[in-house]
């Protein structure tokens, strides 16, 4: 927890909320912090109080946003004042203090069950309904090449140095990934329509099951302008992804277990929202968003690549990153060829 302490997290979420004034430390439950860049920890009250819990998210020291904090804290509050994100009850520049949601995040599983696609279809649709004012025109792909580039460029200069060789060999081979000629490659998988607000993280893990039934998405750090078939995409490439293994690296891409048939229920499910003409433009649209989907499923793997280096020199949990972002890099690099041809 970096140099965070756990009653240092109590004290402010105590602070946070009025009613918790007479709550002591040893009153609360604190759940395991969970997370990579930053940390998130449930805070629950053992006895009825309301609210019942918290969740802390520290947000001091984070090396790879992709909005500045101005522009993150006020994108933040206008999605909980949507209903979209949590409903904040406190954030300054070290943390945020949030409404707890009571369930489950959902599994990869979860993402094939047509009762739950189609909420998730819903939330989505409401995202990219809205135009924070304080989100910068440039989209997604275009912050993560400028910022996680120089990021994974430092990385992989240091990583010649200091990890072990076997790893040093794969950070050779990722030494292209922040190239302006890689990035050229990531733009010919985007679609040719305007950018929207887009959330950018929807692997399973982000989508919450509230006890009511309800979805919520979670996890906005990395929400900005967009294509919307990147949302529909990541959703379904991150299922692919085993992690918790006995034997090192700790993970493995699995076959894909998505088929056209799931994508298009996706898109059919968001489209459900929207108002078209005729039937024939809906059908049209969803054709095409299908195909906009399925060519942007290995952006994930891009993504996921350049996410994980700034990650590779003080690993947590027991993943290995370097390995982790080669094996990504490697099946975007495969999947970019054998839909555009070699390069």
């Amino acid at each position: 927890m970096n140099t965070t302490t756990i009653a240092e997290v109590f004290d402010r979420c105590r602070a946070a909320v009025p009613t918790w004034t007479g709550v002591s430390i040893d009153d609360v439950d604190f759940d395991a912090p969970k997370g990579f860049s930053s940390f998130t920890i449930g805070v629950r009250v053992q006895y009825p109080i309301d609210p019942p819990a918290v969740l802390y998210r520290h947000l001091a020291g984070k090396d790879n946003a992709i909005l500045d904090p101005g522009a993150e804290k006020s994108t933040f509050l206008l999605l909980g004042d949507a209903g979209i994100a949590a409903r904040c009850l406190h954030y300054d520049e070290t943390c945020r203090i949030e409404e707890f949601f009571a369930g489950r995040s959902l599994t990869a599983d979860d993402v094939f069950d047509a009762s739950i696609r189609r909420k998730i279809a819903a939330e989505l649709y409401r995202l990219h309904q809205l135009d924070p004012p304080d989100v910068p025109d440039r989209t997604f792909f275009e912050l993560l090449h400028e910022q996680w580039g120089a990021l994974a460029r430092e990385v992989l200069r240091e990583a010649e140095t200091t990890l072990p060789a076997d790893e040093r060999a794969l950070a050779a081979d990722l030494a292209r990934i922040h190239h302006d000629d890689t990035f050229d490659m990531v733009r010919r998988c985007l679609p040719d329509r305007p950018p929207v607000f887009c959330h950018n993280d929807t692997y399973h893990g982000n989508v919450f099951l509230l006890d009511d039934g309800s979805v919520r998405l979670l996890d906005f750090e990395f929400s900005c302008r967009n294509h919307i078939a990147f949302d529909f995409a990541n959703l379904f490439a991150e299922t692919v992804m085993e992690h918790g293994l006995a034997e090192p690296p700790h993970f493995r891409i699995a076959e894909p277990r998505f088929t056209d048939a799931d994508i298009t229920a996706l898109v059919g499910d968001y489209l459900d929202h929207a108002e078209f003409s005729s039937e024939a433009a809906r059908a049209a649209e969803q054709r095409q968003l299908v195909a906009e989907t399925r060519r942007a499923i290995m952006l994930s793997d891009y993504m996921y690549a350049m996410a994980a280096l700034p990650l590779a020199l003080a690993p947590i949990q027991t993943i290995r990153f370097i390995p982790y972002a080669h094996q990504r890099f490697t099946k975007f690099l495969r999947t970019w060829r054998s839909e555009f041809g070699t390069r």
